[in-house]
């Protein structure tokens, strides 16, 4: 039980490629080989590493369309020869004559290519950023490019994640993003190698970044043999952790671990002095011998996840329209009065309705949340209400109890109820007047008692009007509407964003938000609200590591929403980026627009702040 071993400087990682390079034989003018694969090879290829490429395309394609689609970027998946297996962004920055070495089949390896992300990165086997300059091929200077590896569950490297540009992004942005995205992929890969057969444990520094791709991953028999963990395991624990017993690392004995309930967050001491919340979940068909002494849950559904055990209380911070909204949802914790929350997307709606389920008498049966709009049309009947064996082709044949009857005695929150399918409609009503569900294939009735509660970001008045929702349903689920302000219009932000930082930073991260980034903040739309602010503070916390959140920290896209109108600027634009005081004059005659100056300068945003920074000191 070793503790990690302790990673590279970045100095040493590029004077150790250099060393290397020469000793291939290459020089700053050799051309890249990218020793190109023929297409009978690049097929085989791409077939081998079919279920890689398939996991990875579920974990990255996310960080792409929320973060880094509007950047002028490519996501590149290759595996541990180098070899590019599929990508995800635009190729329009790359120089032409090198467009065949970021095409599958090509390889990215050091003794073909010089030193670069992806080569460099499986070549010391930690995460690295190469700058412009310090590739050691001229040709390849075009870019800059992060790359981290992926380790499998016996922690051999069997890929790379690269982000490559011709920006010139901040290292701390592109390396912090592309190692969230490589532990993503590592943490999916371990749950798909054990298919739930065993017990997971998860664990991380607070409640709030339980379900964060950060959180230590232990996958444990039932003996408490630890079978498989993520590095973020190693790192919270401090060693490197390989066929141990989970009793020599956590202050608990192996009965004590398994009759934790499942699905709720309990704490654990570490065998330092170290304490971590911790969610635990069991096999799928647990056995016998674990069976013996292990609690049984109290329902098949977890009641509550880890993000609602946000209580009432702690869902305004001053603003007078969102205590409105708690103190009217409070009076009727307890009434069978049906409760419609309207608001924007991303303004908090589920957390507000988990935080009423958790302070009501329900709290301890199950919490069952529907996306309406995210269940296909064809599906939300059978899904809503269940179905009998055989009941449609493709069915299971055990059949389906459906979600409303797995929400009996809880609380079923319907979010985005306006999408629901008009026949969908017509069932959810006869199920909200009867208190019975009806599978789809069935004629028997099966009585239910649920709390409803509905949201939608639509107004559901014109949607009656425009016939396309029912008036007797929305008359039967609006006995109370209540409305979530969007963030942009909500007089609490500054305390909003300060309590977000505390739930997502680690307790090594105290240095806060700069003021220039609360200015910014403040400034901003936030057309995603909450879900927008929870975003970027999780990519801005992981790029600052221990330092000030700055706005180079930021991603890219939090700056598209700011943009002002363009303002004229004297020309020619000849300014001296080390004279502080024609640098804060121009700024002011940009109306106080960093992006659009950074513009006419012809350099990054991150570099002007980096100036502007510099001239205050």
């Amino acid at each position: 039980m070793a503790a990690p071993a302790s990673p590279l400087s970045h100095d040493a990682i590029i004077q150790d490629s250099w060393k290397r390079c020469r000793a291939f034989g290459l020089n700053h003018q050799s051309a890249p080989a990218f020793d190109q694969l023929p297409a009978e090879g690049i097929a085989q290829l791409l077939e081998s590493q079919h279920s890689l490429v398939q996991t990875t395309h579920q974990e990255v394609l996310p960080y792409y369309e929320n973060i880094l689609s509007n950047s002028n970027c490519l996501i590149m998946l290759a595996d541990n020869q180098g070899q590019v297996l599929t990508s995800w962004g635009t190729q329009r920055f790359i120089e032409p004559s090198l467009t065949r070495g970021f095409s599958a089949g090509a390889s990215w390896m050091e003794r073909c290519s010089g030193t670069n992300a992806i080569g460099t990165a499986l070549a010391c086997e930690q995460a690295v950023h190469i700058e412009h300059d310090e590739h050691f091929l001229k040709a390849n200077r075009f870019m800059t490019g992060s790359a981290a590896p992926i380790f499998d569950a016996e922690r051999k490297v069997i890929a790379v994640l690269d982000v490559s540009s011709d920006s010139y992004l901040p290292p701390s942005h592109t390396l912090g993003m592309v190692k969230m995205m490589s532990q993503s992929v590592e943490n999916r890969l371990i749950l798909n190698l054990f298919h739930g057969q065993h017990f997971q444990l998860t664990f991380n520094t607070g409640l709030n970044n339980l379900d964060s791709q950060w959180a230590g991953l232990l996958i444990f028999d039932e003996t408490g043999q630890v079978l498989s963990a993520n590095r973020r395991a190693d790192n919270l624990l401090g060693i490197s952790l390989s066929r141990v017993s989970v009793e020599s690392l956590f202050k608990v004995s192996l009965l004590e671990l398994l009759n934790q309930p499942d699905g709720l967050p309990f704490a654990l001491q570490a065998s330092g002095r170290n304490r971590f919340q911790c969610l635990l979940k069991r096999p799928k068909q647990m056995p016998i011998q674990a069976r013996l002494f292990s609690a049984e849950p109290k329902s098949a559904e977890p009641a509550v996840t880890a993000h609602a055990a946000i209580s009432l209380n702690t869902l305004h911070f001053g603003d007078s329209r969102v205590e409105k909204a708690v103190r009217q949802a409070e009076r009727l914790l307890e009434k069978d009065i049906p409760l419609l929350i309207h608001g924007e997307t991303g303004v908090g709606k589920e957390v507000f309705v988990k935080a009423l389920h958790q302070a009501s008498s329900r709290s301890e049966q199950p919490f069952i949340a529907v996306n309406c709009a995210a269940i296909p049309a064809e599906l939300v009947e059978s899904e809503l209400f269940g179905y009998e064996k055989g009941a449609f082709t493709g069915a299971n044949q055990k059949g389906s109890i459906g979600l409303i009857r797995k929400a009996d005695k809880g609380t079923l929150f319907l979010d985005e109820i306006g999408d629901m399918p008009l026949p969908t409609q017509a069932r959810l009503l006869r199920v909200l007047q009867e208190r019975c569900v009806q599978p789809v294939g069935s004629s028997e009735l099966f009585p239910v008692d649920i709390r409803i509660i509905s949201a939608t970001n639509r107004s559901l008045r014109e949607q009656v009007q425009l016939g396309r929702f029912r008036e007797d349903l929305y008359y039967r689920i609006g006995g109370l509407t209540l409305e979530l302000p969007p963030l942009r219009e909500r007089s609490d932000k500054q305390a909003l964003f300060k309590r977000l930082w505390e739930q997502h930073r680690e307790p090594s991260q105290w240095a806060g938000l700069s003021r220039e980034v609360m200015e910014l903040f403040s400034r901003h739309p936030w057309p995603g609200n909450l879900r927008q602010v929870s975003s970027v503070m999780q990519v801005a916390l992981a790029m600052a590591e221990e330092q000030p959140v700055r706005p180079e920290h930021l991603p890219d896209d939090f700056f598209v929403d700011l943009e002002m109108e363009p303002v004229d600027l004297p020309e020619p634009m000849a300014v001296d980026l080390n004279d502080a005081e024609d640098l804060n004059r121009q700024l002011a005659a940009a109306g106080g627009n960093i992006s659009h100056l950074a513009r006419r300068l012809g350099v990054s945003r991150n570099t002007l702040y980096k100036r502007l920074r510099q001239s205050e000191s």
